[in-house]
């Protein structure tokens, strides 16, 4: 057989496959027999690698590290959803969508699950995947089309029936499936690396990894649910949208519903409400949208929102479990944290084990009790949360908790603060404290030190290896080697992530040296106002307190920390390994906007930090907090509760535009070199569909 031939006809075969396994799920061959046609591919390419294509099947294992992502400008911007927390919110949303159309005018709903992934972009010219890109801030992404071209479940070439010539955008949610999630997690625990908060967290950073081979080894898979095409093409409806979808060979959630009443969407709502926690994947509500796409149209929508789709949000996820015990834990700063081990509970798509009780007095206006039947919720579907006890299932048998005198670590009295609800163990050496602060100077907020996680660490201090920051420097590949489960790659890894974190920005640094009272945004300020770590540690009050949002409170707590000899000691350890210990000062003279101080809020078109520097170098400065001394709230996109806050009280909204016509800079428009070039005839294109989401 012609060998260019068989090539054809083996990703044709491979891509049905793929098709039947990850799109349809109704596998036709074994994997052994699967593997074989993939393997045959293989061979071919490699050894006719002229006849490669960037659509064939092999091309999903992931090209070589990028530099960093384009940007990508929407044609379409990609919008929000207006959210909804009630049946009474969903009668007015209906009250809304009949008021905008003609009287008595017919109207019906799909309503979709609403998956708790990451929105993306997909952009296919006659049939095969030329880009992908995330939501970004609606107007502009990140082109994301190396790491997108890994996912299983993303054809890249259309092979359906009605796959079309024509370019097509689509959209949907990249998500990781719970059981994928799950293995992930124990594989990164085993490996001693930072375990992810949900899947949702694991997806969003595996699409933002700059290595494509790291990213295709990620269980990510997708669920598409926009069209866009031209005007004549496009049907009539959403529901022949999700069809016209999975006639392209798409993957579309299933179990999507076309609804004649609002009585039948209640039903709806009601029946997933108990079973999505059946389903391998997370969702967190039901978008509705309405079904006609010419009613879309006609009743349009705002700059943040389309005015025909609302997401109803289910209330966080809450199941009772039994407090197996409760146990005191040291933190970094000696903070002692109550937290109660629980009978295993799956909640939001993970299993829940443990769960602060975050202090002495909680656990005293809650009383619970070893062996109590506790209710338990994710907050903000991630952090796991006591919200009650069950005191009618009480048998006598519980133990009440008697919150220790002394560190339960080291056994030094603990000393509560005054006018507050922390303990602490005062003991700068105890084992804890040690170990606990480690974590954090390794932990991706911080230093961002890969391959250090808690078991790596635990086992260093065990060996006798290190005691501060400092020793982690002197670490060699051997020291590491000598540890479990680290055979010479992973030792490599470890010193290689060492050497790469020497070079990390000093607000880095200075945040994961765990000064108490100083979390990152102010480890930012310090750095962007004295320059140095030197001129931090040398900094008095008056210079500390001079920074905007830094107070008394946390200025005596830097002044303290740099005054102790065991800092003085790691720092000069810090110094003699060569990490990086300047930054740029931020210089505030004279200029346009001179004694205003800014608030942000919102995505905004370029990195939050890059437009705070221009308002400083403008003269200005950018606080993290509303009052009635802000002289202006700068908002993006999904602005937060800080909008609602300057209405209140009468602070000055504005936009990027507004900013830079304050600075008197020009509007900051992607370049070339960021955004994808796009095609002559798509520049002006008449007739094609526009709807935002």
């Amino acid at each position: 057989m012609d060998i260019e031939k068989e090539i054809n006809e083996l990703r044709a075969r491979i891509e049905e496959h793929n098709r039947k396994y990850y799109v349809e799920n109704s596998p036709e061959i074994s994997d052994y027999d699967y593997d074989r046609l993939f393997t045959r591919l293989k061979e071919l390419e490699r050894d006719n690698p002229g006849l490669v294509t960037p659509d064939s099947p092999t091309q999903k294992v992931g090209g070589e590290p990028l530099d960093g992502f384009e940007q990508v400008r929407h044609e379409v911007p990609m919008l929000s959803l207006d959210n909804s927390y009630s049946t009474d919110d969903l009668h007015e949303f209906d009250r809304r969508v009949r008021k905008a159309l003609p009287e008595g005018e017919d109207v019906a709903y799909v309503a979709e699950l609403k998956i708790d992934g990451v929105s993306v972009s997909l952009l296919y010219r006659g049939g095969v995947l030329v880009r992908g890109a995330t939501r970004g801030n609606g107007a502009v992404g990140d082109d994301i089309t190396s790491n997108v071209r890994t996912i299983r479940s993303v054809p890249l070439k259309l092979t359906g029936e009605f796959a079309p010539d024509e370019e097509i955008e689509v959209r949907g949610e990249v998500y990781m499936p719970r059981a994928a999630f799950e293995k992930l997690n124990e594989e990164r625990e085993a490996a001693g690396d930072q375990l992810f908060a949900n899947p949702r967290n694991a997806t969003a950073g595996s699409l933002k990894l700059l290595d494509p081979k790291v990213t295709a080894s990620r269980p990510l898979d997708i669920f598409l649910y926009w069209l866009r095409m031209p005007e004549e093409s496009m049907p009539d409806f959403h529901s022949e949208t999700l069809e016209r979808l999975k006639g392209f060979g798409l993957k579309v959630e299933p179990n999507a519903g076309r609804l004649d009443s609002m009585e039948e969407l209640a039903a709806f709502i009601e029946k997933w409400d108990e079973a999505r926690s059946d389903l391998d994947y997370e969702t967190d509500g039901i978008v509705i949208k309405v079904d006609s796409l010419k009613q879309q149209r006609a009743i349009g929508g705002t700059s943040h929102h389309p005015r025909y789709a609302i997401a109803f949000k289910y209330p966080p996820e809450q199941k009772p479990t039994k407090v197996l015990s409760i146990e005191v834990q040291v933190g970094r700063t000696g903070k002692l944290t109550p937290v109660a081990n629980l009978e295993p509970v799956r909640l939001s798509g993970t299993i829940v084990k443990r769960a602060t009780l975050h202090n002495e007095d909680e656990v005293k206006r809650l009383d619970i009790r070893e062996g109590d039947t506790v209710l338990v919720r994710k907050a903000g579907e991630i952090i796991p949360q006591v919200t009650g006890v069950v005191v009618e299932k009480r048998t006598g048998a519980e133990k009440e908790f008697v919150f220790p005198d002394r560190c339960p670590v080291c056994a030094t009295p603990v000393v509560r603060e005054e006018d507050g609800v922390i303990t602490r163990c005062p003991n700068p050496f105890c084992d804890a404290v040690i170990r606990e602060r480690l974590q954090h100077f390794c932990s991706r907020q911080a230093m961002d030190i890969e391959h250090l996680g808690p078991s790596v660490i635990n086992q260093l201090v065990d060996a006798g290896l290190i005691h501060d920051f400092g020793d982690l420097y002197s670490l060699t590949k051997q020291d590491v080697e000598s540890l479990e489960r680290m055979a010479d790659k992973s030792a490599q890894n470890v010193i290689d992530a060492l050497d790469k974190s020497r070079g990390a920005a000093l607000d880095q640094l200075i945040f994961g040296l765990g000064i108490p009272m100083v979390g990152r945004r102010t480890a930012q300020l310090l750095a962007d106002e004295f320059g140095s770590l030197d001129a931090v540690a040398a900094a008095d009050e008056e210079q500390l307190t001079a920074v905007t949002d830094i107070g008394p409170r946390v200025a005596q707590s830097v002044i303290e920390f740099f005054s102790q000899e065991t800092t003085a000691a790691v720092i000069a350890k810090l110094k003699a390994a060569g990490l990086n210990m300047e930054s740029e000062k931020i210089e505030r003279g004279p200029g346009p906007l001179e004694e205003k101080t800014f608030v942000i809020t919102g995505t905004l078109s370029r990195p939050r930090d890059e437009v705070k520097r221009e308002i400083e170098r403008a003269g200005g400065r950018v606080t993290s907090s509303v009052s009635k001394k802000t002289s202006y709230v700068l908002c993006g996109a999904d602005p937060g509760s800080k909008r609602d806050k300057a209405e209140k009280l009468g602070v000055e909204i504005i936009t990027e535009e507004d900013l830079y016509a304050l600075t008197g800079n020009a509007a900051s428009e992607p370049g070339p070199e960021k955004v994808a070039e796009e095609a002559p005839e798509k520049k002006e294109k008449k007739g094609q569909a526009s709807l935002g989401f």
